[in-house]
């Protein structure tokens, strides 16, 4: 806690000099004990570890058994078949993922090249990776703090912390300070520089008291270096999924060779129909698929300006019921405006967009001293210098008082420079025949320095009432969140000393500004909040000004709902996480209470997104089930640690987001129901056939056929559905509903029912044909051949044309629009035209056991079809629409 104790202390602490500074050899030896200034990461996942980090999945475990068993069987072509399904799995989610890592090299390429060192009596540069504890850095303005710095002289010290703090403005610093508090927040360490700042005014000498992981720096890179990698809501499902399928494959074997046992059947042949009957229960293509809809997904969000980086956060993304985001430059735009100007009785609103402004004769004097005693400068939509006096330059642009002009017309003599004990600063300008001081700073020092006040282009006695009206109105703007400037004028006829400059002034008025809410944001939270998620702010800044701009926004009603960093600290961890619910506001926290607090609300259940674009972000975007990082303010450390990154910066941008990932969920939901229903049917289907000690409809050959192409291509339509635009207006789907909640398990128990016993329907239909009956014993191979042929086409062209019942749980395809997923119908047309192709040719006829069928056998075929998809919308008529608790 070096902020808490004397640069004296300081200094004895770490055995140094202030004025020689470390010898060379005492640098190299503390180099040497505490190693280059530089950040560490954990070593990079090769491809390799990558492919198999994809392998590690309940439903890839059942795929790969199910190839094991085929091959022991002889049956090579499905189990390559089955390999290449696993493989194609793995390498999607590595293309998706193996950019992923870069948030602690991003962190590294932070670091300063170059640091001003004092060794040996001497200053020069050295390469900052060489800077060692204990050693003396002088700061000056445009230069980056090489390490985490007390200082221990300072001038005028303005550094800009946003990155680690969230704080628009540069925070002043002064070495005299000493803060006694503990917990005392990065941002209000006043005696301290930290690693990878930056100096935007005056200069200052510290001593390093923490280099490389030991940084605030540091520290986040550790935080960041922590394997976070919770399964997200769709691969638990996934994962549930692949158990009760595994356990189910294993209970049909099981129960099968019971049967046989009873029947006194062949037992070889029954674990031939075991395979089978497990090759059915297993939808082999699900994991590609889930993987293609994702990987379709993520294609489609980048188009709506989301870069998605691994495939699993889509659908998380529809579970989202809570943003948390930080304030600075993502709900505002990291740019202090001047939104009200006060002189005399008169307080006027300034517009945050117009130009070509009018101004009273007092307002013209006030904007004209703000911005001649301004050192900023302010061309073509780019500023330099303190964002403060920006925003004073842009005020006077707005007014036609631009800086140029003004500074040809009053050229500027002499200056009395800011510094944080008078709170003032004073430039001496050509004013007409004479000389004008133009004073700006806090508004309390101007009255105590003032006499008179411009009141209607006159200057007056300011009496006790005049300086409480001031007061009063400045205490109102503090209130309302707005940054307080005050400014006063002084004319004299000959060049004056700065010491003199500051006396007997006329008070003009002041001005309010603050950092203003991004003007779209607004819609969007009131969007999210329609669609039952909450919107938080968590930032750095100060309480008030926090709570004005959630005010503003609709993120909070009252400052009761705001907490700080420091009152998290005071309450214990349980306490904090049984009242999270209470707050919608959280600030001056540090980057280890944003952890805390997406913890707390993932604890309670919640699926949290978290916005931001500082280093300060990257911990809790890494530990938000979703974060979420800006594209073109962020830095690359959040970019590393997000799952998203919006390339616009645009609040909106995150709400449509989650409109696309409940509608891929809702896709992905449709497909797995849809997949499911077939495997139950053929299940059914060879089931009933032994049961009743019939022969096997259904082929392994003609049931992996359908499984994995003819099923695949249309559940990969239905992952690729054309959006409901109603999904915002439900609540968030809790992320603990099942695949089968809502019905969907029902639809997928009569779906797979009505495919099963038309399959059978249409075998015996074959069979019947040839003048046989199911009880007939024996079978000529080929009756047996035809009817497999019948059940073979009814099994494939009835799941294709139960597809089309899919898209809705409750709305008729009708309704739909029958041709409104194109993608669909080709898949039909496609699917219905392989089956011709399996049937006609005769290599393929052979190798699936199948023949062909005459026009009138498919016109059968196609009726049997047809009727789990007209009886599954009949359903639907009398099926109300589903509502998330």
């Amino acid at each position: 806690m070096w902020f808490a104790k004397s640069q004296k202390d300081v200094l004895k602490e770490l055995s140094v000099d202030p004025v020689s500074g470390l010898s060379e050899a005492e640098a190299k030896k503390r180099l040497e004990q505490y190693g280059l200034n530089k950040l560490k990461g954990k070593p990079k996942k090769s491809i390799i570890v990558l492919f198999l980090s994809q392998l590690q999945d309940m439903l890839i475990y059942v795929l790969l058994a199910a190839a094991v068993i085929t091959m022991i069987i002889n049956e090579v072509t499905d189990s390559i078949i089955i390999l290449l399904v696993i493989v194609l799995n793995a390498v999607i989610g590595v293309i998706q993922e193996f950019k992923a890592e870069k948030a602690v090299e991003a962190l590294q390429k932070m670091t300063t090249p170059k640091s001003l060192v004092r060794r040996d009596s001497k200053v020069f540069e050295i390469n900052s990776e060489e800077v060692v504890p204990g050693d003396i850095i002088i700061l000056d303005a445009g230069r980056y703090v090489p390490a985490d710095i007390r200082l221990i002289e300072s001038a005028n010290l303005q550094i800009e912390e946003s990155a680690l703090t969230g704080e628009s403005v540069p925070s002043s610093k002064d070495a005299t300070k000493i803060f006694e508090d503990p917990k005392t927040p990065i941002g209000d360490k006043a005696n301290m520089a930290f690693l990878s700042t930056l100096v935007t005014y005056g200069r200052a000498e510290g001593i390093v008291v923490a280099t490389a992981m030991d940084t605030e720096i540091g520290k986040i890179a550790k935080i960041l270096d922590e394997d976070n990698n919770e399964m997200t809501p769709l691969q638990k499902r996934l994962d549930e999924l692949g158990r009760i399928l595994g356990f189910l494959a294993i209970g049909i074997c099981v129960l099968i060779f019971v049967i046989a046992l009873i029947q006194k059947r062949d037992l070889f042949e029954m674990f031939l129909t075991a395979i089978s009957l497990a090759v059915a229960a297993i939808p082999e293509g699900l994991a590609a698929i889930v993987a293609i809809v994702l990987a379709l997904g993520v294609t489609k969000m980048s188009k709506i300006n989301a870069i998605v980086k691994k495939l699993p956060a889509v659908e998380t993304l529809g579970s989202v019921n809570i943003i948390c985001s930080d304030k600075t430059g993502t709900l505002t735009q990291n740019k202090m405006t001047v939104v009200k100007q006060y002189t005399h009785k008169n307080t006027t609103d300034v517009p945050v967009m117009n130009t070509d402004l009018t101004a009273t004769v007092d307002e013209t004097e006030l904007i004209k001293s703000l911005v001649l005693c301004s050192d900023a400068t302010y061309e073509n939509g780019q500023g330099t210098g303190d964002p403060t006096e920006i925003a004073l330059i842009i005020l006077g642009d707005k007014f036609n008082l631009s800086k140029n002009d003004l500074n040809n017309r009053h050229k500027r003599m002499s200056e009395n420079p800011f510094d944080s004990d008078r709170k003032l600063m004073s430039t001496l300008n050509i004013e007409g025949n004479g000389y004008r001081v133009h004073t700006k700073g806090a508004i309390d020092n101007i009255l105590k320095l003032s006499t008179t006040a411009l009141v209607n282009g006159q200057t007056i006695p300011l009496t006790d009432e005049m300086k409480a009206d001031y007061l009063k109105t400045a205490e109102e703007m503090s209130d309302s969140a707005l940054r307080v400037l005050g400014v006063a004028y002084k004319d004299t006829d000959h060049i004056i000393s700065p010491e003199i400059m500051e006396s007997d002034l006329t008070v003009i008025g002041l001005v309010g500004m603050i950092d203003p809410p991004r003007l779209e944001v607004k819609d969007s939270i009131y969007e999210a909040k329609m669609a039952g998620i909450r919107p938080i702010m968590i930032t750095g800044d100060h309480k008030n000004t926090a709570v004005a701009i959630a005010k503003e926004l609709g993120i909070a009603e009252s400052i009761v709902q705001s907490i700080t960093g420091a009152e998290i600290d005071e309450i214990s961890d349980e306490e904090f996480a049984a009242r999270i619910n209470d707050y919608r506001v959280f600030a001056r926290v540090s980057p280890e209470h944003k952890v805390k607090i997406v913890r707390a609300f993932k604890a309670k259940g919640n699926i949290v997104s978290m916005t931001g674009d500082g280093v300060n972000d990257a911990p809790s975007l890494k530990y938000a089930d979703i974060g979420v990082a800006m594209g073109i303010t962020g830095t690359d450390v959040a970019k590393g640690a997000s799952d998203m990154i919006l390339t616009d910066d645009n609040f909106t941008t995150i709400v449509h987001a989650i409109e696309e990932g409940r509608n891929i969920y809702n896709n992905i939901k449709k497909s797995v129901i849809f997949l499911l229903s077939c495997n139950l049917g053929e299940v059914i289907a060879i089931f009933l056939s032994i049961l009743f000690n019939w022969p096997v409809p259904l082929l392994a050959t003609q049931i992996l056929w359908v499984n994995l192409i003819t099923d695949s291509l249309p559940a990969i339509a239905l992952g690729i559905d054309p959006g409901d635009h109603d999904v915002m207006k439900l609540k968030p789907r809790n992320p603990k509903e099942s695949f089968f909640a809502q019905g969907s398990g029902m639809k997928a128990i009569v779906g797979g029912i009505l495919i099963g016993l038309f399959t059978l329907v249409a075998f015996y239909y074959g069979l019947w044909e040839k003048g046989y009956q199911l009880g007939s014993g024996t079978f000529p191979e080929g009756a047996l051949t035809y009817a497999r042929t019948m059940a073979f086409v009814v099994l494939a062209a009835s799941q294709l044309f139960y597809s089309l019942s899919m898209r809705s749980a409750t709305k008729s395809i009708f309704k739909i629009g029958l041709f409104s997923n194109k993608f669909l119908i080709g898949s039909i047309v496609i699917g219905i035209l392989l089956q011709l192709v399996v049937i006609s040719i005769p290599v393929l006829a052979t190798a699936f056991g199948v023949h062909n069928l005459s026009l009138m056998d498919w016109s059968i075929v196609i009726g049997f079809s047809l009727i789990p998809f007209i009886v599954n919308e009949i359903i639907k008529l009398f099926m109300k629409s589903p509502e998330h608790k």
